[in-house]
């Protein structure tokens, strides 16, 4: 068996460019996803502590199914339900449309487990301020925002942390919704080149330096905002 083709690292080297932009597609769709999973979720949880049932009510069923529904069927759903079958597009451009599909699908994946993550932030809080806020005459929404999630986002900056990694990985399969970013690129290098191990290295090394810093920047800032207690 000729194995010099195991430990060949020319392809890396030729297809670089192509790499850098598979990694920088994953990126943007990261940031993007991460931003409106953050608004979102904040939505649920605010829904999910409501003094209104039915806001409660419709805030649990949306975490619940969403939650538990595999994403690979909320890409597919977005791709090939919204976006082929009923033409509900972003742009003209696939590309550009294929990417926002990807963004909702993932936001609204991954907003159900910011969600969660805020509630149990939000458990941390006593709740003798929050009855404080409305005894000075607060409204409901005035002492979510004033009092209660700034210390509930400062509890949970460590799970956030792990949120936005496991969405970086959870990249790797919006091909499904046909949008292609570094992990489709490693796919198409495997399918020109054959499956080497180095190809596999490099785009390990890639996810790794994305997601390392991450860790620890996270890591750093749960402990230089931890609320005392």
């Amino acid at each position: 068996m000729d194995t010099s083709s195991l430990i060949d690292f020319s392809p890396l080297i030729q297809e670089f460019d192509k790499i850098l932009l598979g990694f920088w597609a994953t990126i943007r769709l990261t940031l993007t996803s991460a931003f409106f999973a953050l608004i979102l979720g904040t939505v649920l949880v605010s829904m999910r502590v409501a003094p209104t049932p039915v806001l409660r009510w419709a805030g649990t069923a949306y975490v619940n199914v969403v939650r538990n529904t595999p994403l690979t069927l909320v890409l597919i759903l977005c791709a090939l339900g919204l976006s082929d079958t009923m033409q509900l597009t972003f742009s003209d451009e696939p590309s550009t449309n294929y990417f926002w599909w990807a963004v909702a699908g993932l936001s609204a994946y991954t907003a159900t487990f910011v969600c969660e993550a805020l509630r149990s932030g939000i458990n941390t809080v006593a709740t003798g301020q929050a009855e404080a806020a409305r005894a000075i005459g607060l409204t409901f929404i005035q002492t979510l925002r004033l009092v209660v999630l700034p210390q509930a986002f400062r509890s949970v900056i460590a799970p956030l942390g792990s949120i936005l990694i496991a969405l970086a990985k959870n990249t790797t399969i919006v091909t499904v919704a046909s949008y292609l970013d570094a992990a489709a690129q490693m796919k198409q290098m495997f399918d020109d080149y054959g499956g080497t191990i180095p190809i596999f290295l490099g785009f390990a090394f890639g996810y790794m330096v994305l997601t390392l810093p991450t860790g620890f920047f996270f890591g750093w800032l749960a402990k230089r905002m931890a609320v005392a207690r």
